[in-house]
């Protein structure tokens, strides 16, 4: 095999795989933003009986109620295996404690900066959030630990959580696991509709603040287009990983860790650099082997050779330096010092370190957040964690009145600079009130 030169990057390498396929949009299709747009009017204007049309067209399904009775809930529960709830249980016992210490990182604080001139910062919650726990073809049980968990322990007082049918039949851990992680109020319901009559409302639907979870593209298009009417966690694109790893690594387990996040999707994106040529070439092999029986390979095998590529560098330098360049989703590191590349790299949405760790434990069991960003948003964004339902607020206070007068002083002279007499005048009229000055520009007499 020839090694290519890989082009395209500012930190040298040649790749052992090149993908098939180059540039991934970063944005939606013409015919997906059309159809989502078009959806979302009609949601805006006929409400309910729009949610109804559409969730008969595409899921064929159209019930009186959307929503879930707590005699449904109950029944849907008693269906689930008890070592299934057990599990649900556990895992989201681990996202509320990672959760949990997120949130008391956060604290409010009061200084006085001047004599009498209080600042304060409150970090309040969002009033109501939605949620939305993608169906499609594998159920996705950890996202309602992740979002709904996590929007609980920020103090939402409400969320509202949607999931599809899959293939026509409720899917019942699905549900138990919103349930356990403590949503207010679950709906049978998919897609553009979900999305919209929560973020809209309609007249059984009560309006939300923030949409959050994964989806497929017109689920995310639908967040892009509501955004500014709600909040949203971030936008979402297809799984990455990318696996950073030197001659000391087990090559089989490079391959089975690559090909996890590759079922993802046909989209998905895995990526190897190295710094060991012959790694890389064992990786490759490897990959192909295990691709022949693997029941997801009908995603896996075609992520991998659309969107799989192998880069060989000099130094673990490089190595970092290129990971960064990619900013994916998910890094893991399989190196002799792992924890090297907490100092050593900047753009990632999560780090994974050792062999004894794994990409799929964060999706799956170990308590961080698994909504992360993807195509290049870890260059300015984390993922989803209690913050993102916490509004950081401020509020200030001037009890002494010749703090006030100073503060006035300064507010006159630093507004005229900027032509606003307005909010000059806020201030002149404090320095004339709490120092006796006389206004030049009113006659007005103010007490003291």
């Amino acid at each position: 095999m020839t090694l290519n030169i890989a082009t395209g990057w500012n930190v040298p390498s040649v790749l052992l795989k090149a993908p098939a396929l180059q540039n991934a949009s970063r944005g939606s299709s013409p015919e997906v933003r059309a159809t989502v747009e078009k959806v979302i009017d009609d949601i805006r204007a006929r409400g309910d009986d729009a949610v109804r049309e559409y969730s008969k067209m595409f899921d064929n399904y159209a019930p009186a109620s959307f929503l879930l009775s707590e005699e449904q809930l109950a029944e849907i529960v008693a269906r689930v295996p008890q070592q299934v709830l057990d599990d649900i249980a556990f895992v989201q016992e681990q996202v509320r404690v990672m959760a949990q210490r997120q949130r008391d990182s956060l604290t409010d604080f009061e200084i006085e900066t001047l004599p009498g001139v209080y600042l304060g910062q409150k970090n309040v919650p969002i009033r109501a959030a939605g949620v939305y726990i993608p169906g499609g073809k594998y159920p996705l049980l950890a996202s309602a630990h992740m979002t709904i968990v996590t929007a609980k322990v920020a103090g939402v007082e409400r969320v509202a959580a949607c999931t599809p049918l899959i293939q026509g039949a409720v899917p019942d851990a699905t549900v138990a696991a919103m349930q356990l992680a403590g949503a207010d109020e679950i709906y049978l319901l998919g897609g553009i509709q979900a999305v919209a009559a929560m973020a809209l409302g309609t007249e059984t639907i009560k309006p939300v603040n923030m949409l959050a979870g994964p989806g497929n593209a017109y689920v995310a298009e639908a967040k892009r287009q509501l955004f500014g009417e709600v909040g949203i966690d971030l936008f979402a694109g297809p799984t990455e990983i990318l696996i950073v790893a030197d001659d000391g690594a087990d090559a089989f387990i490079v391959a089975v860790d690559l090909l996890s996040q590759a079922e993802h999707g046909p989209d998905s994106p895995a990526v190897l650099i190295t710094t060991s040529e012959q790694l890389g070439r064992e990786v490759l092999e490897h990959v192909d082997t295990l691709l022949v029986d693997m029941p997801t390979r009908d995603y896996a095998a075609p992520a991998w050779r659309d969107w799989g590529a192998i880069h060989v560098v000099d130094s673990m330098d490089e190595a970092y330096a290129l990971a960064d360049e990619y900013a994916f989703e998910h890094v893991q590191i399989l190196t002799r010092n792992p924890r090297e590349a907490l100092d050593k790299m900047h753009d990632y949405g999560a780090l994974f370190l050792g062999e004894g760790t794994c990409v799929s434990y964060g999706d799956k069991v170990i308590g961080t957040n698994h909504v992360l960003p993807t195509r290049g948003a870890a260059r300015y964004t984390g993922g989803l964690w209690v913050g993102k339902y916490l509004r950081t607020v401020t509020y200030q206070e001037v009890r002494d009145v010749d703090s006030s007068a100073l503060l006035g002083e300064l507010c006159g002279r630093a507004s005229r600079v900027e032509r606003f007499e307005g909010h000059a005048r806020s201030g002149d009229v404090r320095v004339a009130k709490y120092r006796g000055t006389p206004l030049s520009w009113s006659t007005h007499a103010l007490g003291s």
